[in-house]
Formats: structure tokens, sequence, C-alpha cells
């Protein structure tokens, strides 16, 4: 019998410059879901990338005298080196300036034009170069693109056009009938909405630079960078010959997922399937689309410099504490957030006092009380059941997270079962056990227990933390690969008599001020700040006076369309109104906001945010872990406008 087939892919990135911390994000969960279905026997495959044609990526290379296959190639050896470093297995690695890719899209593109659904005519309207992405105008947020906020540029040229309002009907009813293909929900309904707008003619070629793919049946036109990007996924597979790849993981494939960010959900769930409808391809079984990784200033952006640069960070703390830090914090479906502290507080709590400690009192008292043998189970009692009970729902709400892509929740019930060790060590006391001869029985089940509970939980933490597992499985003597699949999961193994090989801590305590005090800054867009010994940034009194603190009444409250963070506020600033855009919809519902009197910066500079000018910022304080946020506000009687300071 033949293995079930899982094909996963990433987005292929975008080589302008080095990844970020919200890439490794994407990649990370990819190469977990890749690793969890090899675990449970799937034929799987991995597919990842870069992305390497279009104007911005022309305009990049020119800027650095470079051509742009030289330049990209830099930057996709980067790319490579980040990925190994962070552990990701994947399949293929497919680059879209291939001669396998530039033959693969020209065959889509001649079979779609072959069929009458593309046709030569001339395109007047407006184009975001940073996105890659044409708009209409009613698309347009104040004149700028809806998705980054940036200014657009009016476009007038002679292009090739691809019939998506043709197909516009036959996917909407496509989405309805499959509530599964765009996951979360929340995506799902933003999609039908946008499909129910109605679908313009898609721009699929373009003239005013060569860097692309030239379209067959007219070298003077370069292929759209979209149509060509989105058509790597079956590049890999070697469609351009329907060959075996295709024919296993797309064709008659039993999975297909393809992983995205948020911000580029549009063009793999309305695009990509009206491509495959007009070439006569299936349509892949699940996108999902993750949030963004977020920062104390909003989301991560090579241009406003606030990346995190994921090598230093795995330099630091390993590639596993990294990974298990994305996928334990990320909700699902919704932003998350990330600071270094948080990650520091996380690989102490979990990984360190939890499920470090556990191995290495375990390792210990096997070493003292047992001269270093797991020993076999000799008494069973209502703790045993207890623990073979446990494992019983483990695998099965494990098993029902990962296939819905809740990697947190997944973590969250391995961890039930390694606090139940740790439980049970204070519970049955074998330093105690063990000067009562009478309860010799007892202490090797105890300890018989904890390798158990050890071995059972390595298993499931495998998918998401690849290099831990052997060091583990080592200390504890479980070298064979036999102790360490899915087919051993269950707890009860017979690992008595296995000698031990205790080791060093796998995931020493972090010292949090000193990993701190280490930590790499953000890029300030201003002069470096002077720091103080404490860590407090250092200002003179009249860089204080330099911001007009002021009273501001909240007038309205309403959240930003598509965000899951920003709030627009109407406020009133001693009778002038003004408009803030703020990342606090996490922590406060509209009503709860309005009448409020907040403490905001009145002389700050105006910013785009989603393409709404934001005309001050507010001051408010947030807990160590950022769970928590609460706006500074003043008593009722104070008038809005008043000065603070």
């Amino acid at each position: 019998m033949s293995k079930k087939t899982f094909y996963v892919t990433t987005p292929i990135y975008y080589p302008s410059s080095k990844l970020h911390i919200g890439h490794a994000l994407t990649t990370t969960m990819a190469d977990t879901m890749a690793r969890y279905k090899k675990m449970l026997g799937y034929d799987t495959f991995f597919l990842t990338g870069s992305d390497e044609h279009g104007q911005k990526i022309e305009k990049t290379a020119q800027a650095a005298g470079m051509s742009p296959l030289a330049y990209t190639n830099g930057i996709v050896d980067s790319f490579q080196t980040l990925w190994k470093k962070l552990d990701i297995g994947y399949t293929d690695f497919i680059r879209t300036t291939e001669p396998r890719h530039y033959e693969t899209v020209s065959k889509i593109f001649q079979t779609i034009y072959d069929k009458g659904d593309i046709y030569k005519s001339e395109y007047e309207g407006y184009y975001c170069t940073p996105c890659e992405t044409f708009f209409t105008e009613r698309q347009l947020d104040e004149g700028h693109c809806p998705d980054c906020g940036r200014p657009v540029e009016v476009v007038k040229e002679e292009s090739y056009f691809f019939k998506m309002s043709k197909y516009a009907a036959e996917l909407t009813v496509y989405i309805e009938d499959h509530p599964h293909f765009i996951q979360p929900e929340t995506r799902r309904n933003e999609m039908l909405s946008f499909l129910k707008q109605g679908l313009e003619d898609l721009c699929v070629s373009r003239t005013t630079f060569d860097w692309g793919i030239p379209v067959p049946i007219d070298d003077q036109h370069v292929i759209y960078v979209w149509f060509d990007a989105l058509t790597n996924y079956l590049t890999a597979l070697d469609y351009l010959h329907e060959g075996e790849k295709y024919q296993k993981y797309w064709k008659h494939g039993d999975e297909i997922l393809h992983l995205v960010g948020k911000d580029i959900v549009r063009f793999h769930t309305i695009i990509w399937p009206i491509i495959l409808m007009a070439a006569g391809v299936r349509l892949p079984d699940r996108v999902f689309a993750h949030g963004w990784l977020l920062l104390d200033g909003g989301k991560m952006s090579k241009s406003r410099g606030n990346v995190v640069d994921p090598l230093a960070l795995i330099e630091k703390y390993g590639s596993d504490a990294i990974r298990y830090f994305l996928l334990r914090e990320m909700p699902y479906g919704e932003d998350g957030f990330y600071s270094e502290e948080a990650l520091v507080l996380r690989t102490n709590t979990d990984l360190a006092n939890d499920y470090g400690n556990l191995l290495s009192r375990t390792t210990s008292m096997l070493d003292k009380f047992c001269a270093g043998v797991i020993p076999g189970k000799s008494l069973e009692d209502e703790v045993d059941q207890e623990f073979s009970q446990m494992a019983i729902l483990l695998k099965k709400n494990y098993v029902l997270h990962m296939d819905q892509l809740q990697f947190g929740k997944a973590l969250q019930e391995v961890w039930k079962l390694i606090a139940r060790g740790n439980k049970y060590i204070e519970e049955s006391a074998p330093w105690a056990l063990a000067k009562d001869a009478t309860k010799t029985n007892k202490l090797h089940t105890v300890l018989y227990n904890l390798a158990e509970t050890l071995r059972v939980a390595t298993i499931y933490i495998s998918p998401f933390m690849p290099a831990t597992p052997a060091k583990v499985f080592s200390q504890l003597g479980l070298v064979d690969a036999a102790w360490q699949g899915w087919d051993a999961v269950d707890f009860g193994a017979s690992i008595g008599g296995t000698r031990i090989l205790r080791g060093e801590p796998v995931f020493p305590r972090i010292d949090v001020k000193e990993a701190l005090k280490m930590g790499e800054k953000p890029i300030l867009e201003e002069n470096e700040i002077q720091e103080s010994e404490e860590g407090i940034n250092l200002i003179g009194i009249e860089d204080f006076f330099q911001a007009d603190l002021r009273v501001a009444s909240i007038v309205k409250a309403e959240k930003v369309q598509g965000t899951d963070k920003l709030m627009k506020l109407s406020v009133d600033v001693g009778g002038e109104p003004r408009t803030i855009v703020a990342g606090i919809a996490l922590h406060y519902t509209e009503d709860e906001l309005e009448a409020k009197k907040i403490i905001i910066v009145a002389n700050l500079k105006p910013a785009k945010l989603r393409g709404i000018e934001s005309q001050g910022m507010l001051l408010a304080a947030s807990s160590s872990d950022k769970k928590q946020m609460r706006l500074l506000t003043v008593d009722a009687d104070i008038a809005s406008g008043s000065k603070v300071g």
C-alpha cells in the first residue's frame, strides 16, 4: 500500500535584502508540518525558495551597481544559510531565475492564452512597486497602496490581460463549498467579501522594465511578477513534463498546503486559484494565512529599519529555542508579538525550568538510586493509570491541533505531560523512597514513569525542535530508533534495563539581565540614545521639553479594517480634532475607549498607517510580557488640550 502524500510550501521570499524573524516564522511552521507528517508516515515534499524578478529588484540592483542576477545570488545565499542554521529541512529550494521555472511559466501562460483567457489591451491605472501590485482607483486608500500605505504611481502601457472576471463566480462557489480551503475563517470571509465586490481583469505583463520572464508570444513584454512567482509551486514538481513528482504530490496527491502571511492571502486565494482553473489544474487543499509577528512599534519592515536578525538570535540562543518561541507564542491566524525579553522568559520557563529540569532531575536520580539504569516497572497504581490516560488524551489532542495548524495548542498539550512529571517528583519524593528498602519497587516505578514521560514528550516535541531529541534520547540511553518514532509514542514502552548517559543541561538557564544587556538594539532613525548602567535611556531636561504632551479626549474609536491590532481614534485636543492610529485593539474595545481622557504627544510628525494619517501618539504602559497594556489617563476635570509637564 502506497503512503499518503503531503505537499507543503512557504511563499518564495523576495531577495531585496536579508530575511528577518518574521520570514523565519512561516518557514518554521512549514518545516514543523513537514516533519510532523513525515513522523506519521506520509511521503512528504517541502518547498521554499526565492522570488527574484520584478521592477523592485531591478531598481535595487541598479542602485547597488550590480546586475539583478548577481545581486540576488548574494541575497539567496543568505536565505539558504539561515535555513540551514534554523534546521529547515526543505526538499527543494526553487529560484524563479532557473531555466525550469522560465519554461514552466511560459507553458502555463501559453496554455491560458491559447484558451482565449489572455488578451492584449492598454493598461492605465495605479501600481505599487514595493508590493508589485496593480490597483484600481476605488481600491486605493486615500490615494495610497491599501496594503503598505505607500504612494502609488500612475502607469500607462500596452499590456496583456488575464480574464480573472470570467472565473469570479466559479471561485466564489468553490470557496463556499470548501470551507477549509482558506483558513482561518476571518481570512476566508475577507476573500469572499473581496470577490463579491467584483473582479477586474488582471494586467499580466509589463514593458517598462525587462527583468522578468518574456511573454512567450511577445518578447517585448515580461510576465507580471505575481503570475511568475505563484507558478513556482508547480515548477518544483516538474509540471512542465507532467513528471512523477507532479503526478504524486499535486495531481493525485492527498494534501496540498500553502502557508503564507496574511498580507499576501489575496494573491494565493484569488489570483492563484483562477490561474489554476484557467490552466485546467487542480486547486490546493488549504491556504493558511497566519498573522504578522509584531514588535512594540508595529509590523517589522526593512524600510522602517526595525527588523530582527534571526541569525544573531540563533547564534545567541540556539535554533530550537527560536523555533519553540515562534510556534508557542504565535496565536492561531492572528498577530503575535516578539521581544527578546519574551524569548528569554519563554526559554527559561518552558525549556530550562520545565523540560530541561525534568531531564536533569530524572537522570540525576537514576544515577544515584539505580546505578544509571532505567528500572523496569514493578508496580501499578492510580498515578500510573493517570499517566497512561494523560498520554492517550495527549495523542488525540496533539493530532487534532497539529492538523488544524494550532501549533501553540499542540505544545501546550505536551507541556501538560511535562508539568505532571515535575509534579510527580514532588508527590512521590524518590529521595525518601530510596531510604526505605521496603519501597524499592515503588521507587523503580516512579523513576521508570519519569523516564517514560521524557521519552514520550520528546517524540511529540521532535517536529518543533529537531536538534533537541537526539540530545535527550542520548542522555536517556534510548538511542534505538524503535523508541523514538510515532509507532512508539504510547506510554508504557519496555525501556527498563537501558543505561543512561547523563550530560550537560540541554537548555541551560539564561541570565536575563546579561542576555538583554548584550542584545542587539533596533536600528534607530535618530541619533543613538545614551544608555545608563541600569539600561534606562537617559535624556536631558531640554530633550523632555521638546515633546508637547497634551490631554486629549477620545470622541470615537473604531478598529482599522483588515488589522488585528490597530485602532483609529478621533480625539479632541482643546477644540482641535485629530486622528490617531494606535496598536491597542487587542487591549480595548471601541466602547471602552470613547470619552476617555488620555495623554498624547501632540507635536509628533504625522505618519501614514494603513493609509490613515496619524496625527500624534498616545502614551500607554505595558507589562513585561506585553500581554497587558493600559492607557495613561487623567481625571475627568482636566480640560482637553491642557499641557502636561
